[in-house]
């Protein structure tokens, strides 16, 4: 467990409260999954959720008393609201995972304009009522895109306290070559997400190690298999949400909640040496020819509760391409929102 650091209470906002990412999340946080020893005081909300929305305070009231059951030492206080003022006052992490979820023949850009609209409305009530060290992890998609406007609607907190969610998809990288290799998942380092948490992501595994009976072995050695790196495995990376929700006629809340967990821990406590870890954040100053004013997925360390892009890594004519394209669908994604934003 991690040490204490902090007297007060941590307070953590959690969008989208209600739903199924947060049943599985809330419990690993208020267990210390998270932010170790510290206690955490939960503001709980679902009230940004579209107009006509029915009101979900009843069923949040249902997950107070679940979280208040568990008994759990280091959850202080359990705060479920429909108002902006209470859910972001002072708050020290804000996980954004309420969205609007993209329903039967809509349209991408149609979806984009209502989460543009949500998005929009929470960057605003962060700049008025968080701390400005608040560090924000949006999930609900799209993810990258609404993280960008959450974050240009709130010009008070710096950019880098910004940041989406890919680490799902780096962790179904990492089990599928540990599966591969027949090694657990925690003898996998440094695979990495590139781009949107969309389907053109880039899952690349070039740089990553696999612990072999003791030997760090590159992942192409270790596997030994190309053209499986180089095809199946990408898009069974990619496309892993899709079969999930095949599969479950749900969408993937238990893997998701676990990601969203690691990615804050690291956020709050660093990434171990040598180790880097995939999560979206701002691409301005890459030096992977990046556009610059896009949330893009890149490989990270951090170190104080600041990220780092890992530069440098040598990127080969398949990798560049793959960045390349899942940048140009962020870019398209980028400027179809901001239209909306300027509106």
């Amino acid at each position: 467990m991690f040490l204490s650091t902090q007297a007060e209470p941590i307070r953590v906002l959690v969008t989208g409260a209600a739903g199924q990412i947060a049943y599985s999340l809330l419990y690993s946080i208020a267990k210390g999954d998270v932010f170790g020893k510290d206690q955490v005081r939960f503001i709980l909300t679902n009230h940004l959720d579209p107009p006509g929305h029915p009101p979900m305070l009843p069923v949040l009231d249902g997950v107070v008393m679940e979280l208040q059951d568990c008994a759990l030492p280091i959850l202080k206080e359990v705060i479920p609201t429909d108002k902006v003022e209470v859910a972001f006052k002072d708050i020290d992490a804000a996980i954004l995972v309420g969205s609007m979820p993209r329903k039967e023949g809509m349209e991408r850009k149609d979806l984009l304009k209502a989460n543009v609209a949500i998005f929009k409305t929470q960057g605003a009530a962060l700049d008025k009522y968080a701390k400005k060290t608040v560090k924000v992890v949006v999930v609900g998609n799209p993810a990258n895109t609404n993280c960008l406007i959450a974050s240009k609607s709130a010009p008070s907190i710096p950019k880098e306290n910004f940041s989406c969610l890919t680490r799902l998809d780096h962790n179904r990288a990492c089990s599928q070559v540990a599966m591969r290799c027949g090694v657990s998942s925690d003898q996998v380092k440094n695979v990495i997400i590139w781009g949107n948490h969309s389907s053109t992501q880039y899952p690349d595994v070039h740089h990553a190690k696999v612990n072999l009976q003791g030997a760090e072995t590159e992942a192409y050695q270790a596997i030994k298999d190309d053209a499986w790196l180089r095809g199946d495995f990408i898009s069974t990376v990619q496309q892993r949400g899709a079969a999930v929700i095949k599969a479950r006629k749900l969408s993937s809340a238990m893997s998701a909640a676990k990601a969203i967990c690691d990615h804050m821990r690291d956020i709050w406590f660093g990434t171990k040496e040598g180790e880097f870890v995939s999560m979206g954040v701002y691409a301005s100053g890459n030096s992977y020819n990046i556009p610059e004013d896009l949330i893009y997925s890149f490989p990270v360390q951090i170190k104080n509760k600041t990220w780092k892009v890992v530069d440098g890594l040598p990127i080969n004519d398949f990798s560049r391409a793959k960045m390349d394209a899942t940048a140009a669908e962020l870019v398209e994604e980028r400027d179809t929102a901001l239209d909306f934003l300027s509106q």
